[in-house]
């Protein structure tokens, strides 16, 4: 296994043989439907594929669970089962319209964060933070469930929710996120030289002590973020949010149907480095229906009860016609 030391915030370095992580695990809030088109990419305007596509691709909302030393650790908090009870969920006109063609959701009574976490034998009530990735709904639906936690988002992120370009139509709502009792931390990346993160530039300590680094990985929405976590015994994880819906389409170059395709392209290759730079990294995105399988195969012992639910379908993903 490949060695990395990078340095926390009081400037010691950190060595994956006094990591404090415990356990990573997976678990899901339910499942979405996506438009083929949205996973894979298309040369077809969106706005054809969004009301005239017919293909539809099923994926987990993933919630990653790390535990650490000071407390438990999500990345991303999953998907409100208001979407599925709640008549008012979607707003009203045409951004409701678009909306309710670009995604369709299948959430039971049991796919709660809080029922999640305690069928891994969890309670929201151990979650000291949660990282929001970007805001989009289908990760920030959990926070009303843990608001005991600090909810890390960078400040991009943030700026991007008030700035003036309708985030609604990016199902970015305001509403949801800025709770009058929710303890919002806005970082800021800072420059670094540290080698063994490179070719990245600015990255965030999120515990001090090395474990968990986050690293801006913008290009799905402004602001968002991906989240290293290394710790003794395992090979070290980049939990990539949406970047890419699967790691396959990362590795191979393909990108998704939605985002600013320059970005993208930028955070695809600072992705692709560091994968080149540590072998041994496992790339996890957070509507893989492999994740659990993946973390299985590299942390046998740390899968919790909850695992990651639906399938993508069997389509070609190359299919040029798309």
């Amino acid at each position: 296994m490949s060695e990395h030391t990078t340095h926390s915030k009081s400037g010691t370095a950190f060595h994956e043989s006094v990591s404090p992580i415990k356990s990573v695990s997976v678990i899901s809030t339910g499942t979405g439907e996506a438009h083929w088109e949205h996973i894979y990419g298309s040369r077809k305007s969106a706005l054809w594929w969004i009301f005239f596509g017919r293909r539809w691709v099923t994926i987990p909302i993933n919630v990653y669970v790390i535990e650490h030393s000071d407390g438990l650790v999500l990345f991303d908090t999953g998907q409100d089962r208001a979407v599925v009870n709640d008549s008012d969920y979607w707003p009203g006109g045409i951004t409701g319209l678009f909306l309710r063609h670009l995604f369709r959701f299948h959430i039971g009574p049991d796919d709660t964060l809080t029922r999640q976490l305690e069928i891994s034998g969890y309670s929201v009530a151990d979650v000291r933070k949660a990282v929001i990735s970007h805001l989009h709904c289908d990760h920030i639906g959990g926070i009303r469930e843990i608001p005991q936690a600090d909810l890390i988002v960078s400040n991009e992120a943030w700026e991007h929710m008030l700035g003036p370009e309708h985030p609604e139509r990016h199902a970015v709502f305001r509403r949801d996120i800025d709770l009058p009792d929710a303890k919002w931390q806005r970082i800021t990346f800072q420059p670094t030289d540290d080698p063994s993160i490179a070719p990245f530039t600015h990255a965030f300590d999120l515990m001090g002590d090395g474990s968990m680094i986050l690293l801006p990985t913008p290009g799905h929405l402004p602001g968002s973020l991906s989240m290293l976590v290394r710790r003794n015994g395992a090979p070290p994880l980049l939990l990539i949010s949406d970047l890419a819906y699967r790691t396959e389409l990362i590795e191979r170059g393909q990108f998704p149907g939605t985002g600013d395709i320059e970005e993208l392209q930028a955070s695809y290759a600072k992705v692709l480095a560091l994968k080149e730079k540590i072998p041994d990294l496992i790339i996890l995105a957070t509507h893989d229906p492999g994740a659990a399988e993946a973390l299985g195969k590299v942390i046998p012992t740390d899968i919790g009860a909850g695992s990651a639910k639906g399938n993508i379908a069997e389509d070609n993903p190359d299919d040029s016609s798309q």
